[in-house]
């Protein structure tokens, strides 16, 4: 199973990463161009604490966004 946070079910979300080519039209160049894009993967910030959960503690993986929302009690 991939690591997603237990409560907002937050995961890796697919991207592109994009290889350019040429100076920047602003920095007075005639403008970048792509040249490649490859695949790549978003992770969320994800921590390892104890929680409780229904009354019974719990190592779990949440995101500090869940932490930071007082979304879990802590252990």
């Amino acid at each position: 199973m991939a690591k997603s946070c237990i409560i907002c079910n937050k995961g890796a979300i697919p991207g592109n990463k994009y290889k350019r080519r040429g100076m920047e039209k602003k920095k007075g160049g005639a403008g970048s161009k792509i040249t490649g894009k490859t695949l790549r993967r978003f992770l969320p910030n994800l921590q390892r604490i104890k929680i409780n959960l229904d009354g019974t503690v719990k190592r779990a993986y949440v995101c500090t966004s869940c932490i930071q929302a007082g979304k879990i009690k802590k252990a």
